[in-house]
């Protein structure tokens, strides 16, 4: 049976039931009461079905209270006026209580639709933005995998060639009776071999740290540290870097200890020096410069006389794989590299809850990267 159907037929059974049971007792109750039971039955049915059908209820019902109920009963004739009152306040207020209901219901079955819709268009929107991301990941995964294959076939395999070809002459030369190369010329075919394996084995460690990072893995052991030594070792291992460069060291005096990793940190600052040394004419200055911030940072910058970062690019550096390219990089200087540097110091600064970013060299000249760290404090330890 349909819905309309169901809700007129439910009308006629209510109020025939309610008339039912009390139309015996129609002596001793009083039409208040007889009043409110049947307006209950047109409320139940105008929330149930709606207007049309709560309409006929209250119809009933009148008829019902005035033939039942209203004397004299058993008959439609009404002869005392507060009677025409209670019936017609009946009449009123059913009709009114029915629409009221009826409205409620109806707007009920709307925010219930809207609320559907809701549903609906999110779930649109869920899946379009998970196949957006899907599609957005899949091009993510496959700009990474270019770069890591142009990084690897440009950065890898040169150190690889240069050992090579250092390791065959040295062989060749071993395997003849008279050589061509002198001590000397030996020495820098070795010292090649030497540098060129340094180079793939930061490669590779840069690779591992990143992935460390980016899985949540990396664990800082920290201690307390001298600022002036973690300069001092990451100097060290860039001496054949800064070879051509002028290295100016200025730091605060009475420079408080750090509790920090000192190797990590050691090896953000060699990065820096490492980049400013890629991009600055040979002859020019790289210097270091260290301050206290407040109370409870130390603030360390790397500064380069090349020809600087573009505003646009200041972030973007440091994303993985990431390599500005730069036209005006002098003839015969070092390849750019992986593009993994500054986003595993990105990430060894995070992690010891400090800060890095690029501004502008001094005079408007150069690239000047700088790093916060906390100091920690007593309880650090």
């Amino acid at each position: 049976m349909d819905p309309p159907r169901t809700g007129y037929l439910a009308a006629v059974l209510g109020v025939s039931l309610v008339t039912a049971v009390l139309a015996p007792w129609h002596d001793d109750l009083s039409s208040t009461t007889v009043a409110l039971a049947l307006l209950l039955v047109v409320l139940f049915v105008a929330t149930a079905w709606g207007s049309s059908p709560a309409l006929v209820a209250s119809v009933l019902g009148v008829l019902s209270f005035n033939f039942f109920f209203l004397p004299p009963v058993h008959t439609f004739t009404i002869t005392q006026p507060q009677n025409w009152v209670a019936l017609v306040a009946f009449l009123l207020t059913a009709l009114t209580a029915g629409q009221l209901s009826a409205r409620a219901r109806h707007r009920a079955k709307e925010a219930e639709s809207g609320r559907r819709e809701v549903e609906r268009l999110y779930r649109e929107l869920q899946s379009a933005f998970e196949r957006e991301s899907r599609a957005e990941a899949l091009r993510q995964a496959e700009r990474l995998k270019s770069a890591l294959l142009d990084g690897v076939t440009h950065d890898l395999r040169t150190p690889l060639t240069s050992i090579k070809a250092s390791v065959t002459t040295l062989l060749g030369e071993a395997s003849e009776e008279e050589t061509t190369l002198d001590p000397d010329g030996q020495r820098e075919l070795l010292e090649v071999i030497d540098e060129e394996a340094d180079r793939l084995n930061r490669g590779v460690e840069k690779l591992v740290e990143l992935a460390k990072i980016e899985a949540g893995d990396m664990h800082v052991r920290r201690r307390w540290s001298d600022v002036e030594e973690i300069v001092a070792a990451a100097l060290k291992q860039a001496s054949r870097l800064t070879s051509a460069h002028t290295v100016e060291v200025r730091l605060e005096p009475e420079i408080p200890a750090v509790f920090v990793d000192a190797q990590a940190i050691a090896e953000v600052v060699y990065t820096l020096v490492d980049n400013a040394t890629k991009y600055a004419p040979l002859g020019t200055c790289i210097k270091i410069t260290q301050a206290r911030i407040a109370e409870d940072m130390i603030e360390i910058a790397v500064e380069d006389e090349g020809p600087g970062i573009t505003t646009e690019l200041r972030t973007r550096v440091f994303e993985k794989f990431f390599r500005a390219t730069n036209d005006s990089r002098m003839p015969g200087q070092r390849p750019t590299g992986l593009g993994l540097g500054l986003a595993v110091a990105r990430g060894i600064i995070e992690a010891h809850g400090g800060h890095i970013w690029i501004e502008e060299g001094s005079g408007g000249r150069g690239t000047r990267v700088v790093f916060r760290i906390p100091i920690g404090d007593d309880d650090s330890a």
